[in-house]
């Protein structure tokens, strides 16, 4: 029989190629620039902690340095008690600047602000247009009163308060 009319394979390639005793095929291989990317993994996640400690400590500041009850409670005790009595009605807070004004109180608005006015002289251009989210005013109507509150933005309004606290004068 001739070898060229029924080739066969050659029985060295038949056997698996031999392997360099360095080299073996079970063993990773450490690809070049590895080591690059995990000290760059490691620098991201330094970076994020340093970023979210950073932005705690920033709040922390922010707040005073203080994040404890006894803060709640200084806050709260700046504040005066509220009186409702016949002549007076509201409370003022002590670290609150107020605008005052007097006059006589009257029910009514300017085009949808204000629920009630203070007619002061000089004419309408000096009255007072009040609301209140805080306090009842409606009692007061008809009455000379001294208001503090605190201004407001209004289109119509000269001048637009939120009424704080309202007292009864002579």
């Amino acid at each position: 029989m001739d070898n060229s009319e029924n080739p066969q394979i050659p029985e060295s390639s038949q056997t698996s190629p031999k392997v360099d005793d360095k080299e073996s095929p079970h063993i990773l291989k450490e690809f070049p620039g590895s080591k690059e990317k995990i000290k760059g993994n490691v620098f991201m996640i330094l970076g994020v902690l340093v970023f979210v400690i950073g932005g705690i400590a920033t709040g922390w500041f922010l707040s005073g340095g203080k994040f404890s009850k006894e803060n709640k409670n200084a806050s709260q005790n700046s504040q005066v008690k509220s009186t409702k009595n016949e002549t007076e009605e509201g409370t003022l807070d002590e670290s609150v600047k107020y605008q005052e004004a007097e006059g006589m109180l009257v029910a009514g608005g300017i085009k949808g602000e204000g629920t009630y006015h203070i007619e002061r002289d000089g004419g309408p251009t000096k009255y007072v247009y009040l609301t209140s989210t805080v306090i009842g005013i409606d009692r007061f109507v008809g009455k000379k009163v001294k208001v503090w509150g605190e201004t407001i933005s209004g289109i119509y309004a000269p001048w637009l308060m939120d009424v704080a606290k309202i007292q009864i004068i002579n």
